[in-house]
């Protein structure tokens, strides 16, 4: 599955690389507005923001348990909010679970704290199997889990959508937090990785 979510992402950037040069030369879009829309999804909005709430949850244990409670406020007072990052709830790993995110009638992403989705979550195949066979797609990513390791599949809306908190890495003691945020990846708060490393 991952090498066609490559092709996949190829062909797309190549039909947006190209509409973008059309839109430019006809003078119906100004390119430094691209520009500050690629630097705001980059900058200042986007999985930085998800690690961030990650880092400060594996350091900070109040802190995770205001967002096991209330993720919205919790994620709020990092400063992360706005468009589709205004209901969250947070999930976390354990030893003996494993949760994935998926959106099965279209693509709901929190883009406050993941910024844009990836193409492959917004793809057919990924948004059915995942609630189907949910260890066979994960497989797909690298991440087999063994039998004992629950996997719950949680399916966002527009009303809900959910950021999966990993478990934090062995050997991470004594990391600043900024430190461990770089240790997270987008692809482990969507769920489809388990195992980050330091």
């Amino acid at each position: 599955m991952p090498h066609d979510h490559d092709h996949d992402a190829e062909d797309m950037a190549a039909r947006v690389r190209a509409l973008e040069t059309v839109l430019v030369q006809k003078g119906l879009v100004d390119p430094a507005a691209l520009d500050a829309i690629i630097e705001t999804y980059s900058e200042k909005v986007g999985p930085k923001n998800g690690a961030a709430v990650v880092a400060r949850a594996w350091v900070d244990a109040e802190f995770a348990d205001w967002l096991a409670r209330d993720a919205t406020a919790a994620i709020h007072s990092l400063g992360f909010t706005g468009r589709q990052g205004e209901h969250m709830q947070a999930v976390f790993n354990t030893a003996a679970r494993h949760n994935v995110v998926v959106c099965t009638l279209c693509s709901c992403y929190p883009w406050a704290t993941l910024g844009l989705p990836p193409v492959w979550y917004k793809s057919p195949p990924y948004r059915s199997r995942v609630v189907i066979e949910p260890r066979a797609v994960l497989a797909e990513f690298g991440t087999v889990l063994p039998e004992d390791i629950e996997i719950r599949v949680w399916d966002s809306t527009a009303e809900l959508r959910y950021l999966v908190i990993p478990e934090r890495p062995a050997g991470t003691e004594g990391m600043s937090e900024e430190a461990l945020a770089a240790l997270v990846t987008r692809d482990a708060m969507i769920g489809v990785v388990r195992d980050l490393a330091p």
